[in-house]
């Protein structure tokens, strides 16, 4: 399915007040719930049904699934029991420990998880057997509402479940968060920071902890106070590896979450620790300071009890910070605002969102390897105006995330190798073009291209302009996205794939009779050869004319103008309103016919008699067009083999379309033209 360019330019960064419904009904939670309790039923989501469509995609269960509501697993269930804690989650058979890791991570901040779990539903007066939960998606606070029916097998949860069996508030929202991905499959493998940014719309900053910076644990402990959700994982080399355990307890290639930091005396020194949870709820650390270790004994009481030491196998333990270097590789920090963890003040940011498209054949051009396709990616154009305070530079932070993949992933969609670069600006309003990447050198760029959801880097530059290009590492390959940036000033950015408006050059009038030239003359005559006794030409004669010319020339691939298109050009041309062509009107389409032939070879780089989509934004700029991106990508659709080349048939169709249109726009002034919000037909 192709993917088309949507929302142009700059957004507001929306503030979380109320989350869009997102039910296809159309009505909110509250709505669906009152309308259940006046029916006297219980919700059943046909959005995401009780079967196995809502389970696999790609497999069959291996054990018979009974989908049941919490009330008929236990007597007197509870959305939440004693405050929405770490210990309410525990992994079931299924591989989303990053999730998991997450919804740890977003207990400790109550605030948050007040916004991700709404406290206004439970199993009391009122249910419904409906329930809803909040996430970020691109921008957007979504509601995704939910009912409460969940699979199990003989009678137990099956996937994520509470240690308190009648307690259900992180099993729903494992199954409203499946609802948003697609499926349950759909959330097997991934990052606990993708769904930390779900659960805040926060920023993602990520550490090698092997070259983390001195102040690492001040880092760590700052963005713990902060409210920041923080995850650590150990990398593996190869898939034999995933879920492989150490010799210290430790679990490779799954996420963990990071839960605690402090400091305890420890025979006269004080000693850095830090506190680490396992989502499956058991499989600790058993080195140095872990729940059963003899370092405790040295340790009073009184201080074991605030720093919530205990020996039982719940997942969660004590380390010490640095033997937490040494075993862990990975450090993901979500903070719920961009301030620098490294500083004391807390700035205001100031948040600009561009959401677009990197469209097979017209925008998806790849990375600077590229060099033919790479000028072809959407570039944002950003007006860093102001310094930081008591700066020379101004600080900025660029979040590139790829939207939806996780649901595509059922089609066969994997998250592609995204980053971006930063260029200075030549200080033109207009696309640049390849010339101008072969020459200048990026002033900044992420610090790599990587296949993760979304790649974020801090840059500090001088005041100025500059072009921020992001894209995927191959070209031609599709995904939408969203980008936001972030800065500590107020900045200008303007999407230079916008809508331009068309200046298209005056025809040329023709010669008068009596001043012809012989070359002219010769045209004449040709004219009345085909023009015939009544000297006009037909659709019909202009079809026979231009076929029999155009099939002749050996240096451009050429098939045949349909009947249809000659009279399209007869629309183009004819002044006169006879349907025909007189000789004045014919030779200006002869004339722009010989031009745009030219053209043609010109961009015709491989001189295969075709174009390349990618030079087609250039071709057409040099007839006088400048489209918008949208529009680009509906006549690459329209007019592009599967290879993404096009003959001069099409080529020539596509002017021919695009000059009536402008010609129609001049006769009809209350029309709009397709690259203003009309697309085109046939």
């Amino acid at each position: 399915m192709p993917y088309l360019y949507r929302a142009p330019g700059p957004q507001k960064h929306p503030v979380p007040k109320d989350a869009r419904a997102t039910h296809s009904s159309g009505q909110s939670f509250e709505q669906l719930r009152q309308e259940c309790v006046q029916k006297g039923i219980l919700f059943e989501d046909a959005d995401f049904p009780a079967d196995s469509s809502s389970l696999f995609y790609s497999e069959r269960p291996q054990i018979p699934f009974v989908w049941k509501r919490p009330g008929e697993i236990v007597e007197n269930p509870e959305f939440i029991l004693g405050g929405a804690t770490r210990t309410d989650i525990c992994q079931g058979e299924l591989g989303d420990c990053w999730l998991l890791a997450a919804i740890a991570s977003l207990t400790l901040n109550e605030k948050a998880l007040v916004r991700v779990v709404p406290q206004d539903q439970s199993f009391g007066p009122g249910y419904a057997g409906i329930f809803h939960f909040q996430f970020w998606q691109h921008s957007e606070w979504l509601d995704v509402v939910i009912d409460d029916r969940l699979p199990t097998f003989r009678d137990r949860l099956i996937f994520l479940h509470s240690a308190d069996h009648r307690e259900f508030w992180s099993a729903l929202l494992e199954k409203a968060y499946a609802k948003l991905s697609g499926s349950y499959e759909a959330l097997k493998g991934g990052s606990a920071i993708e769904a930390m940014e779900d659960f805040t719309g926060g920023v993602a900053e990520t550490f090698a902890t092997k070259e983390a910076p001195e102040n690492f644990y001040e880092i760590l402990e700052k963005a713990l106070k902060r409210g920041s959700l923080v995850g650590c994982s150990i990398d593996i080399r190869n898939a034999t590896e995933s879920e492989a355990r150490t010799p210290f307890g430790l679990i490779k290639g799954h996420a963990y979450s990071v839960t605690g930091i402090d400091q305890v005396n420890f025979q006269g020194r004080n000693v850095e620790l830090i506190r680490v949870r396992n989502p499956w709820g058991q499989v600790e650390w058993n080195g140095s300071w872990s729940d059963s270790s003899s370092e405790w004994l040295s340790v009073g009481p009184a201080e074991q009890k605030r720093l919530c030491h205990t020996s039982l196998d719940d997942g969660e333990f004590w380390m010490a910070f640095r033997d937490f270097k040494t075993h862990f590789d990975k450090v993901e920090i979500c903070n719920l605002t961009p301030d620098a963890l490294e500083e004391d003040a807390v700035h205001k940011w100031e948040v600009t969102v561009h959401q677009g498209s990197w469209v097979r054949g017209s925008t998806a051009g790849g990375c600077r390897n590229f060099l033919d396709t790479f000028w072809t990616n959407p570039q944002i154009k950003l007006s860093l105006i102001e310094k930081d305070e008591g700066q020379e530079d101004c600080t900025f932070l660029v979040a590139l995330m790829q939207k939806d993949r996780r649901k595509l992933k059922r089609f066969g969609a994997n998250m592609l190798t995204i980053g971006y670069a930063i260029y200075q600006s030549p200080r033109k309003d207009e696309h640049l073009n390849k010339d101008f990447f072969r020459y200048h050198a990026s002033q900044a760029r992420s610090k790599t291209f990587i296949n993760l959801r979304e790649v974020s880097d801090r840059f500090q530059l001088p005041p100025g302009e500059y072009i921020l290009i992001p894209s995927t590492f191959e070209p031609h390959q599709e995904a939408d996205f969203c980008l936001r940036i972030f800065t500590e000033k107020k900045i200008i950015t303007q999407d230079m794939d916008g809508d331009v408006n068309i200046d298209l050059p005056e025809p040329p009038k023709p010669t008068p009779a009596g001043q012809e030239t012989d070359e002219q003359l010769q045209f004449r005559a040709l004219f009345e050869q085909v023009a015939g006794e009544d000297v006009e030409v037909t659709a019909e004669k202009l079809e026979y004319v231009l076929n029999a010319v155009l099939q002749k020339k050996k240096d451009v691939k050429f098939k045949k103008l349909s009947l249809i298109s000659c009279k399209n050009i007869i629309s183009l041309m004819d002044t006169s309103g006879n349907g025909k062509l007189e000789f004045s009107e014919f030779k200006v389409f002869w004339d722009k016919l010989q031009k745009w032939t030219n053209l043609f070879l010109q961009f015709d780089a491989d001189k295969s008699g075709t174009m390349s989509s990618y030079e087609l934004r250039t071709a057409l700029k040099a007839t006088g067009f400048q489209l918008s991106g949208r529009l680009l990508q509906l006549i690459v659709l329209r007019y592009t083999d599967e290879n993404l080349q096009l003959g001069f048939d099409d080529f020539l169709n596509c002017l021919v379309r695009l000059e009536n249109a402008s010609l129609h726009q001049a006769d009809n002034e209350h029309l709009r033209l397709p690259w203003q919000g009309r697309t085109l037909s046939g």
